[in-house]
């Protein structure tokens, strides 16, 4: 999935482990687009990789309009957020408790 976000030029790519943190799943992979339609392309590169790789298509929330998407794959849940969004929310303030695995600029 990462591999994919970066080929659609996601912005500051994070991956947070949060096993043993959250019950709800076990990976945070956060990213921001510049734009609704990058957002929504981002989204759809995503569940594609994830669909190819392990079968797993994502429940997606959210919309472009509105500056964040949630996929839920289970263990994995992607946030792509606008930059504005994504200042505004702070999830990787919010679960500083993680460990971070990986940051992409």
């Amino acid at each position: 999935m990462v591999s994919a976000l970066e080929d659609k030029k996601a912005e500051d790519i994070v991956l947070i482990d949060l096993q043993g943190v959250a019950i709800f799943t076990d990976y945070f992979v956060i990213c921001s687009g510049t734009s609704d339609r990058m957002i929504r392309s981002l989204v759809h590169a995503a569940n594609d990789a994830m669909a190819e790789s392990y079968g797993l298509k994502g429940k997606i929330v959210g919309s472009p309009s509105n500056g964040w998407i949630a996929v839920d794959f289970g263990d994995i849940v992607l946030h792509v957020f606008s930059p504005q969004q994504r200042s505004y929310y702070q999830l990787e303030e919010l679960w500083s408790s993680g460990k971070t695995l990986l940051k992409v600029k």
